[in-house]
């Protein structure tokens, strides 16, 4: 697949979140494919149950179309002109571990791509995830609750380092 974008624009991407960016491009425009409503074909007679099926397969394309917008313009523009503005958001490279309800203890280091994590020993977190955005404005020992698809998790905070 040709690249979207070219290095000649200052991209800024590396090779690897290139490469990253142009599968999940492929991928999103197959999901596209599949999941957009035709309205042409949907029986205007279906019971309530048909009409929300509908409105959810609309309502995915209409999320997969944003993101395939802002992926093309990562590819196109790099992520220091087109990433959503990092304001209030934890620094890339912020190290937090973290106590879970069940007493387990996780690192994890803040990435713009989940697939950046280079610590071995650290879980990649972007930090506009809904955990990335739960530990916004709190410090070690606090207790951060956030959500989930099954629901809303806390944990306590055990270290928070900021990048140097």
């Amino acid at each position: 697949m040709p690249s979207t974008g070219s290095d000649q624009g200052g991209t800024q991407l590396s090779p690897a979140a290139r490469e990253r960016l142009e599968g999940e491009l492929a991928r999103l425009r197959e999901q596209r494919a599949v999941n957009a409503p035709n309205f042409r074909d949907e029986d205007p007679i279906g019971d309530s149950a048909d009409q929300a099926d509908v409105i959810e397969r609309a309502e995915t394309t209409a999320w997969i179309d944003r993101r395939i917008r802002e992926v093309t313009d990562l590819l196109t523009h790099g992520k220091s002109q087109t990433s959503p503005s990092k304001e209030g958001l934890l620094p890339d490279g912020t190290e937090v571990t973290l106590r879970f309800a069940d007493g387990d203890e996780e690192t994890m280091r803040v990435v713009e791509f989940a697939d950046e994590a280079t610590a071995p020993d650290a879980s990649a977190l972007t930090s506009d995830s809904p955990l990335g955005r739960a530990l916004v404005g709190h410090k070690t020992g606090d207790t951060i609750t956030y959500r989930t698809p099954g629901g809303d998790l806390s944990a306590e905070i055990v270290a928070l380092k900021l990048p140097a």
